[in-house]
Parts: C-alpha cells; structure tokens; sequence
C-alpha cells in the first residue's frame, strides 16, 4: 500500500468518525430535548390549581370515593415514579381519556391536528412565496421604494394584534364583501360529505373529486390561512433581507459584477443560492411557529385545530387533552428543528 493509499484511508476513516459523531451527538439532543419537553409537561400537570381527581369523580363524591380514584391514578406514589409511569404512557402514545369529550386524547388529538397542520401550511407557503422575493428584492434595491414596503409590513407584522386583524378581516371580507366563507371549516350543506383520507379538507376534496366542496373548503381556509401566512411573511421577508445584505456586501459579489454577469445572475444564481442554506432554518421555525401560534385565530374563525382543543381543554380544566396537546406541539417543534439541521447538512456539505 503506497502512501498515498494509506493517507487517502485515513481521511475516510477521519471522516466516517467525524460523521458517527455528528449523528450520535444529533441523536443524544434529540433524546434530551424530548426528556426535557416531557419532564415540563408533567410538573405542569402537577402545579396546575386544577384537582385531577375532582375531575374524574365529580365534586360530590364521597372520601371514600376520592381516596381510590387517587391511589388508581397513581398520585399517592413518588413523584419520580409518577414521571417513570407518565414516560412510558406518552411513549406508548397513551396519553389518557379527555374529560371533556371522553375520548382518548389520542383519537382527539388525531382528529382535530390535520385542520392546524391544513391551516399552518397553506399560511407558510405564503410567506415563502411572498415573502422571499419580497425580501431578496428589498436587499438589492436598498434604500427604495420596495424596500421601504418590505419594512412596512415587517413591522405592521409585528406590532398588530392578530385577534384585531382577524375580526377585521372577517368584517371586511366576509360580512360586508362576502369573498370568503365564515367561521369553520366548511359550510354546512359539505360538512361531513368528504370522506377522510389524510385528513386535510382540501386534499381529501380532491381525492373524492368533488369541486363544490373543495371551492367550500378553500373559501373557509383562504381568510384565517392569509392572515397566519402575512405574519410568517413579515418574519420570512424580514430575515431573507437580512441575509440577503449580508451576502450582497462580500466580496465575491464583488468579484462576480466585475466579471460582467448581470444583475440577476449575481442576486439569484450567487447571492440567493448562499442564503438558501440559513433559510431552510427560518421557514421550518415559521411553520412551527404557525403550528403552535394559530390558537387566536383558530378560535376567531372556530377553526376545529389543535390550538383550539387545547385551549377548550385548558378553560374546562381537562389537563390530560391540555398536556397532550402540548406534547404534541413540542414534539412537532423539536422534529422541525432536526429536519433543518439535516437539510442544512445535505445543503451545506461544509458542515458535516
């Protein structure tokens, strides 16, 4: 074996190491981060002014009664051992009956997730189509008119109460124009007529064929997903411009115009592809962002999603829904974040 061979082996066997590193050090965050959403969730469950077993056995049951639904929950053991028995349930997916709909959590949560997931998505592909062109368009033309809209809306974004924009637009839009539908998910002559398949109206409307109810559905969803998807816009247009100064300013940019490739080339085909990376990271925390923001709007539109179950669950004191509903959200937030970080790694080959 020649030198060359030997060191050429090493470098692979130095790489192979580098990348079991990287995996096995991605996997041991997963692990803690998910430990650490879980052991948050159960002391909220335990510091909650809300009395579990009250729940279960009325506020007429006798002591008797009280003190054996206690010792069947489990809370007269240690606190420990009730986090030992409360991780093995989650993980096994069992995360108790609702009080409110005396449903399995499980079955609610799988219900009433894919309206959010619907909502969530449709707002995020708004913001990336707007957003990002308005954004990479407002870092070359600095300073202009564009630019100035981009910071406008950046702003209005952020400083707007939600509920304030939602009822507006409900007032505007569907009381006074009646471009839209109303409140809901669908109207009531296609409630119930579409047969579940994945869950999302609007893909489920496809499948079956029927166009009436997919024109029903889009004009329920069109108003609660734009106003999600101007706020994912504010922050997506925002960041993308960022990047987009950051990367315009370097040298190669430089470099690039003095070679005569046009204006275009350097934005889109340089600078854009080099941003590309960092904003696979933003859009995914958008989008989780609108998975677990969504609670005010889907309660202005009586939108039928997670945000709010959770929040009809929390005012009927229904910790069990409350918490897996939680568990939900972090573990969505958590797997975001480790999509990102694959896609930056497959992206980015720098960073393996």
């Amino acid at each position: 074996m020649t030198d060359t061979d030997k060191g050429q082996g090493d470098g692979r066997a130095a790489a192979r190491r580098r990348r079991v590193r990287s995996i096995g050090g991605t996997a041991l965050s997963l692990v803690l981060t998910m430990l650490g959403l879980l052991l948050v969730t159960f002391i909220i469950g335990r510091v909650m002014p809300i009395d579990p077993v009250l729940k279960v056995v009325g506020d007429r049951a006798s002591q008797a009664q009280y003190d054996a639904a206690y010792q069947a929950m489990g809370l007269d053991r240690p606190l420990y051992v009730q986090f030992a028995r409360y991780l093995g349930d989650v993980l096994t997916g069992d995360f108790g009956r609702s009080i409110s709909t005396g449903q399995l959590v499980v079955n609610d949560i799988r219900r009433v997730f894919p309206a959010t997931v619907e909502l969530a998505t449709l707002g995020t592909l708004i913001g990336v189509l707007i957003g990002v062109p308005l954004g990479v368009i407002a870092a070359a033309r600095r300073g202009g008119i564009v630019d100035q809209v981009a910071r406008v809306v950046a702003l209005v974004g952020y400083s707007m109460p939600i509920f304030w924009l939602g009822l507006m637009g409900l007032l505007v839009f569907y009381g006074i124009l009646g471009w839209v539908g109303g409140p809901g998910r669908q109207g009531i002559i296609h409630d119930g007529m579409i047969p579940t398949v994945t869950g999302l109206i609007l893909v489920d409307s496809l499948i079956a064929g029927d166009w009436g109810a997919f024109k029903d559905a889009f004009s329920h969803i069109i108003l609660p997903a734009s106003l999600l998807g101007y706020f994912s816009l504010a922050y997506i247009s925002r960041m993308t411009r960022s990047f987009m100064l950051e990367q315009l300013s370097a040298e190669y940019i430089t470099t690039a115009r003095v070679k005569g490739l046009s204006e275009r080339a350097v934005i889109w085909r340089h600078a854009f592809r080099n941003i590309s990376i960092p904003l696979v990271t933003v859009i995914a925390l958008s989008f989780g962002s609108l998975l677990e923001g969504s609670v005010l709007t889907e309660i202005i539109f009586s939108w039928p999603g997670l945000g709010q179950y959770i929040t009809k669950a929390l005012l009927s004191g229904d910790m069990n829904a409350v918490l897996g509903g939680t568990v939900v959200v972090g573990t969505c937030f958590v797997l975001l974040n480790l999509l990102s970080d694959i896609l930056y790694r497959v992206l980015d080959p720098r960073s393996k």
